[in-house]
């Protein structure tokens, strides 16, 4: 992994394999709210960014990273129904609401996965190495 890419191979295939997330965002009460999201990894930049329609800059989500950038974004699924077995990533960094892209941008501080290399449902978790240049501009 570098600093331009911070997801495991396992990671990344698996978000690559993927359509669909969550994003968790903090509304302006304070209190979470989760939405289901498209999203793409972005290699160059090594973020997860998430789209949306023409009127995704009115919504609240992106409202909401726009006033408290901290964010959590979760992808999993069931690899087995019998047995099950659910496998997934989260990602825990600070978002950036790009209006000339419309899309939210969010830079991983955390990542946790589960049943990506095994049957196991231990989670793993690791800090990723942050830049604060990053976020400028």
């Amino acid at each position: 992994m570098t600093a331009s890419m911070p997801f495991a191979q396992a990671e990344r295939q698996y978000l690559a394999g993927q359509r669909l997330g969550r994003l968790a965002t903090i509304g302006p009460d304070g209190n979470p709210q989760v939405r289901p999201v498209g999203f793409t990894i972005n290699a160059d930049a090594g973020t997860i960014d998430i789209g949306g329609l023409a009127n995704f800059t009115r919504t609240r989500k992106y409202r909401n990273v726009q006033e408290r950038p901290e964010v959590s974004f979760v992808v999993d699924d069931l690899a087995t129904l019998d047995p099950p077995r659910g496998r997934g990533v989260e990602i825990r960094g600070v978002a950036r609401a790009l209006d000339d892209e419309r899309l939210i941008r969010i830079w991983p501080r955390t990542v946790l996965r589960w049943g990506l290399d095994s049957d196991s449902f231990t989670v793993r978790s690791r800090r990723v190495p942050t830049d604060a240049t990053e976020l400028e501009g």
